[in-house]
C-alpha cells in the first residue's frame, strides 16, 4: 500500500542520509553539488526545526513516500509563498525503484498534500532537463511544460538546464 503524508521530525534524517549517501553519478543526474550542502549536524537540524513550524510559517514542507510502511522517497516543497505558489523537488531513495513509475503514482498525492496545506493556487517542479524520470512523472501527473531554461533552481544545485513545469490549483482540486 502506497502512503503519502508529511513527514514527523525523526523521519528527515532520512532527507540528509539519502544525499550525504548519493554517488557523485547520481547526484550529477540531479543536477547537485554536494559540496554546497552544509555541515552535516546543521542540515540535520534544520530540517528538524522546519518539521515543528506550523505550515503559515514553514520555509520548507517535507512529504515521505511509503510502500507497504517502508521509505521508498520523499518530496520538499520549498520557495513557499503562502496562499500562492511553491516549488516542489521529487526523490526516490532506492536505486532499485527509481524508473519504476512509483515516483508518478506519488507525485500526485503529493501535490495535493502542498495544495491543501499552503492553501497554494500553483506549484511548480524543475528538475534536470537530462534526467527522464521525474519529467516523466511530472507529465502523467498533470503538470504542464513551460519551458526549459538554464538556471540553479536550489541552492545545492550547479546551474544546468532545467525543465520547468507547473500546475494549477483548479486542475488538482477543482474550481474550489
Amino acid at each position: 500500500m502506497l502512503t503519502v503524508r508529511e513527514m514527523t521530525v525523526s523521519e528527515t534524517d532520512l532527507i540528509v542520509d539519502y544525499f550525504l549517501n548519493a554517488t557523485p553519478e547520481y547526484m550529477e543526474t540531479l543536477g547537485l553539488d554536494q559540496t554546497r550542502f552544509p555541515p552535516v549536524e546543521t542540515f540535520r537540524e534544520r530540517l528538524r526545526r522546519e518539521a515543528e513550524l506550523p505550515a503559515e510559517q514553514c520555509s520548507a514542507v517535507m512529504v515521505i513516500w511509503l510502500l507497504d510502511g517502508e521509505p521508498v522517497g520523499f518530496s520538499t516543497a520549498d520557495e513557499i509563498t503562502y496562499g500562492a505558489q511553491a516549488h516542489m523537488h521529487i526523490h526516490i531513495i532506492d536505486p532499485e525503484r527509481r524508473n519504476s513509475g512509483i515516483g508518478a503514482e506519488c507525485v500526485p498525492l503529493s501535490v495535493a498534500l502542498y495544495f491543501e496545506q499552503l492553501k497554494l493556487k500553483r506549484l511548480f517542479c524543475e528538475p534536470h532537463a537530462f534526467n527522464v524520470a521525474p519529467n516523466r512523472a511530472l507529465q502523467k501527473a498533470g503538470f504542464k511544460y513551460l519551458k526549459t531554461h538554464m538556471t540553479a533552481p536550489g541552492p545545492y544545485n550547479f546551474h544546468q538546464a532545467v525543465n520547468c513545469w507547473v500546475i494549477e490549483r483548479q486542475s488538482v482540486l477543482g474550481s474550489g
